[in-house]
């Protein structure tokens, strides 16, 4: 039976090898002080058994430092598998070590927090309040810490982290202890739950008026009008208006509802701008005859390409150049232009401006106008079919698509409201 192993047994001969020769030297060099007088009998001795000793110590530190350099290639960091997993995970993922530094990320995490970097602690990119208290809670119970929080950046989303302790493979079979932080949007749910609460309290508030009015039309039918015939008629086409009125007012809140669910998620489908325009400049031109408004459309020749929703995008227009014509039909026009420009800081971006020359509006109601419900003159918007609900959806679209709305109004001299989009480089399908 081998008792010794042939990589041990050639260890032991190479650190027998390099002691025998180190003491033979030690040996000749006491004996030649002892010789010279310098050294006494004794005191060589002495040093000789320690050097004899010390010998045994410079063959162990290479196996040390060779152990110290192997410690970073069996750390997790290095696991292919705990790597590929991460980044196939949909959820943003974040894995750190036990002293709170990155050890790998994925891009839906990067995406969430862009600073961070591997091997940096994750607070300096994690910068919530909430996620560094329940970071910093995991890291010294060793327990599993969740909680919720709202991230605010580029638009407000509602997160659940959870982190939980992991021990992960290294090479070699062995286990480290690691920190698996897993974000959970829980945005589509918040917002089901708010636009729930907010559906029920718009619908009841702004139906109530039309459904009393069809309520007490179709009791005078049914009473003192049963046999008026011109009567009849007149509430008929009153109750006709009522009916088209609330349906576009649930039409509206619909519209609004799906808006808000998904304003987290960007749409990235490349759509040319100037289609839609010539789409709904047709599509309202019936309208503007009866207004006797003229539409004047000014586009460049060169296709205008965002990444949007194309209905959202035709939703929009609508609603700006449709108010253009009722509420700035005095004005006998209304122009509609896209151009280039560009942002202060120096961004580039796509601007569509409709502009009528009516009343105007004045300077106090310019910042509530994309309230939901908001209405300068609240007679006149219902004479004329409003909703209230036009400018949000107008506002809500554009945030989906991360743009931004412009009014400027002067009293007397009609109104401006430009849509924003910022400009990529998007190229459309062939």
């Amino acid at each position: 039976m081998e008792l010794v192993s042939p990589s041990l047994s050639r260890e032991w001969v190479s650190r027998l090898r390099g002691a025998t020769v180190i003491l033979v030297v030690s040996a000749i060099v006491l004996g030649t002080f002892v010789a010279i007088g310098d050294f006494s009998a004794a005191a060589a001795l002495f040093s000789f058994a320690c050097i004899a000793m010390a010998t045994q110590v410079p063959w162990r530190l290479p196996d040390v430092a060779r152990t110290r350099d192997d410690e970073p290639r069996r750390r997790p960091a290095e696991a292919e598998a705990v790597r590929a997993v991460v980044a196939g995970l949909p959820d943003p993922v974040v894995v750190l070590d036990r002293a709170g530094r990155v050890l790998h990320f994925n891009a839906a995490a990067a995406e969430l927090a862009p600073a961070l970097r591997l091997g940096e602690p994750a607070q300096s990119a994690l910068r919530a309040p909430e996620v560094i208290a329940t970071l910093r809670k995991a890291l010294a119970t060793n327990k599993v810490q969740r909680v919720d929080y709202v991230h605010h950046a580029p638009i407000d989303r509602w997160l659940e982290l959870i982190v939980t302790p992991v021990p992960l493979p290294a090479n070699g079979g062995a286990l480290e202890a690691a920190m698996l932080m897993i974000f959970h949007d829980q945005t589509p749910l918040r917002r089901v739950e708010e636009l729930r609460a907010d559906f029920v309290a718009n619908a009841s508030h702004e139906l109530r008026t039309p459904l009393a009015a069809l309520s007490g039309f179709i009791d005078t039918l049914q009473g003192p009008a049963r046999e008026d015939t011109n009567a009849r008629e007149r509430f008929l086409a009153i109750m006709r208006a009522q009916a088209t009125r609330m349906a576009r007012l649930i039409d509206d809140l619909l519209s609004l509802s799906r808006i808000e669910l998904s304003a987290h998620v960007r749409p990235e489908t490349p759509v040319d701008l100037a289609p839609i325009l010539r789409q709904v400049v047709d599509g309202l031109e019936p309208l503007a005859r009866d207004r006797g408004v003229a539409i004047n459309l000014d586009m460049p020749a060169s296709p205008l390409v965002v990444p949007g929703d194309r209905e959202e995008l035709l939703r929009l227009f609508e609603n700006l150049i449709e108010n253009g014509l009722k509420y700035g039909a005095s004005g006998g026009k209304v122009d509609v232009a896209m151009s280039t420009a560009t942002a202060a800081d120096g961004s580039p971006e796509i601007r569509v401006s409709v502009r009528d020359y009516g009343p105007g509006i004045a300077p106090e109601h310019l910042p509530r106008l994309t309230e939901r419900f908001y209405r300068v003159d609240v007679g006149d918007s219902r004479a004329q079919g409003g909703t209230g609900l036009g400018l949000s959806l107008v506002k809500h679209i554009l945030n989906r698509h991360r743009g931004r709305l412009m009014i400027e109004s002067t009293p007397g001299n009609g109104a401006s409201f430009t849509a924003v989009f910022p400009a990529r480089q998007v190229a459309l399908a062939q």
